[in-house]
């Protein structure tokens, strides 16, 4: 089965010009912990930055140990931190980032939330991962989309929106032990790929059920925060869009958005898509259903 996970699932996407894919390449063949994992997570979302920080200001901004810090950067075959800056400087040179340290709370998290869309627009400067997964959405009769907790919403709205032009999309974002009753039933009823939307904090619940999808032969499109998402090894094709941390609650504007994307690109390969839309905006209007 063509693979597409984890780092390798966005060099596929062909984003070989932007500091966050050459940081993508960097981390490319090296068995990472969960620690180095996260910090490497935390310079693909801060590429632009990571070239000027300090080893102390990286291990602030990733949420580790200073320490861990020089570990990962010898996990990476570098003698210490400062070699690997300097090789960072080389090879993914960017300027600063715009100063927001007069913003307040609110306005930087929204700066941090166009970042990501910015990072995601680099990541879809090649559409072709985003249109297999639409293919293979388009094919899968029912469409089972599964999200729980943070990621119940996005699911939602993905399904929401889906039922609209495919015939038959199955919403999972309740937990329990009818999860994989209801894989089954999709299985059963022919489904040939599962959606899935997988956000920090990620449920153990959530893994486990993909793993179960795989193991029944559906191909997994996961939309995760990252690369480094532990849902990546349970992913078939795994889209990262990265969500915002500035604030309690964990903003998810990116991932909204690719979903939409996912939308479009599934349209592309329902060929009664818009015959759908039409068919339903008719009968709408004839319900009176919205205020115009």
């Amino acid at each position: 089965m063509d693979r597409s996970t984890g780092v390798d699932g966005d060099r596929d996407m062909g984003v070989t010009d932007s500091p966050a894919a050459r940081l993508q390449a960097l981390f490319e063949g090296h068995r990472l912990t969960p620690t180095q994992r996260r910090i490497a997570h935390s310079m693909v979302r801060r590429a632009a930055d990571v070239p000027f920080l300090s080893s102390v200001e990286l291990a602030e901004l990733a949420g580790v140990s200073q320490p861990s810090v020089t570990r990962f950067a010898v996990a990476l075959g570098f003698d210490g931190y400062p070699a690997l800056r300097k090789h960072l400087r080389e090879v993914a040179p960017a300027e600063p980032a715009v100063d927001t340290a007069s913003y307040n709370e609110y306005q930087q998290a929204v700066e941090a939330e166009i970042e990501n869309l910015r990072h995601l627009a680099e990541v879809l400067a090649d559409p072709r991962p985003v249109a297999r997964a639409g293919r293979l959405l388009a094919a899968s009769r029912p469409l089972p989309v599964l999200g729980l907790r943070a990621a119940a919403s996005q699911a939602y709205g993905f399904a929401y929106f889906a039922a609209k032009v495919h015939p038959d999309v199955r919403l999972l974002h309740e937990s329990g032990t009818m999860l994989q009753d209801r894989i089954d039933a999709a299985v059963r009823a022919g489904a040939s790929a599962l959606l899935c939307f997988a956000l920090p904090r990620h449920p153990r619940e959530v893994v486990d059920s993909l793993a179960y999808a795989k193991e029944a032969g559906l191909t997994v499109v996961t939309v995760a925060d990252s690369a480094f998402a532990p849902v990546a090894k349970v992913s078939d094709l795994l889209l990262p869009a990265a969500v915002g941390t500035g604030l309690a609650f964990d903003t998810a504007c990116a991932p909204m958005l690719l979903g939409r994307v996912l939308l479009e690109a599934m349209c592309d390969d329902l060929p009664d898509a818009q015959a759908r839309l039409e068919e339903f905006d008719a009968r709408a209007a004839a319900r009176g259903l919205f205020v115009e």
